[in-house]
C-alpha cells in the first residue's frame, strides 16, 4: 500500500494535477496508467482515494472518487529538541518521530549547541517522506529554528518537561506524564542544557524528567521520549 501526499487538496475537491516530483513517482518510477487508484493525504487527516486520468510525468491528473476523515489523536507532541552536530542524526529522528506519532517539533539553539544552521527545506521532505511511509494522515508541524530562551519565554498550555543529565532528583517521563494531555518535551544539545537553561526552564514550569539509567544522544533521548508518550496514550 501506497500514500502520497498533496497539501492542496480539500474536502470539495473534485479533480486536481499532481506537483511535478509527484507526477514523475507516479509515471515513470511506479508506471501506473489510467484508472489505476491512488491514495493520498492533505496531511490535514483526510485521506482520498483518486483514479487516475492523464499519467504524465510533469502533470499527472486524477479525479477524487472517495473521502475519508482521519481522527486526530486524543493527545499533542510537542518536541523541542536541539539540532545535533551531524545532519543525518537530526534527519533520523525526524523520521523516526512522524513514525511513532509526534504532531509538533521545533529545533531550539542552546548555548552549547554545535549546529545552528538549519536546512528547513531538507527536513520538511524527511517529514513528508516519512508521513508517507507509515500511512498516516497527519503531517507533524516544524517550526522554525529558535533560541532556547525566547522559545521558553513563549506562552505554552499543557504538560511542560525537560529532559537533562544533570545530577537530579528526577521522575521518569514514562511514570508520571499524563495521557491524553498536550505535552511539551525539551531535549538537549550534545553537550547539554547550561545549568542557566535548566534553570530557566524550571522557573517557567518545566519538570525535569529522566529518560532511563543510561546517558543517550540527542536524537536517542528524542526518540524515547516520543515513544514513552505513545505507548502511554495507546
Amino acid at each position: 500500500m501506497q500514500l502520497f501526499y498533496h497539501p492542496e487538496l480539500e474536502i470539495n475537491t473534485d479533480q486536481f494535477i499532481f506537483p511535478t516530483d509527484e507526477s514523475r513517482h507516479i509515471s515513470k518510477v511506479l508506471r501506473k496508467k489510467s484508472g489505476d487508484i491512488l491514495r493520498i493525504t492533505n496531511g490535514q487527516g483526510i485521506i482520498f482515494e483518486a483514479e487516475i486520468l492523464i499519467p504524465d510525468h510533469k502533470k499527472c491528473t486524477a479525479k477524487i472518487i472517495s473521502k475519508t476523515q482521519i481522527l486526530p489523536k486524543p493527545y499533542q507532541l510537542h518536541m523541542v529538541v536541539a539540532p545535533t552536530k551531524l545532519n543525518d542524526r537530526f534527519e533520523w529522528f525526524l523520521e523516526k518521530a512522524t513514525e511513532i506519532g509526534v504532531h509538533e517539533i521545533t529545533p531550539v539553539i542552546c548555548d552549547h549547541s554545535e549546529r545552528k544552521i538549519i536546512k528547513m527545506d531538507r527536513m520538511e521532505k524527511v517529514i513528508q517522506s516519512a508521513m508517507k511511509q507509515s500511512l498516516q494522515a497527519y503531517l507533524p508541524k516544524l517550526n522554525a529554528a529558535i533560541p532556547l530562551k525566547e522559545f521558553i519565554s513563549q506562552p505554552k498550555n499543557g504538560e511542560l518537561y525537560i529532559a537533562h543529565c544533570e545530577e537530579d532528583k528526577k521522575k521518569e517521563l514514562s511514570h508520571i506524564a499524563a495521557t491524553k494531555k498536550n505535552t511539551t518535551i525539551l531535549i538537549g544539545p550534545e553537550g547539554d542544557f547550561s545549568p542557566e537553561e535548566i534553570l530557566l526552564a524550571l522557573e517557567n514550569g518545566f519538570q525535569a524528567v529522566a529518560l532511563g539509567n543510561t546517558r543517550l544522544r540527542t536524537e536517542t533521548a528524542a526518540i524515547v521520549a516520543c515513544t514513552a508518550m505513545a505507548i502511554i496514550n495507546l
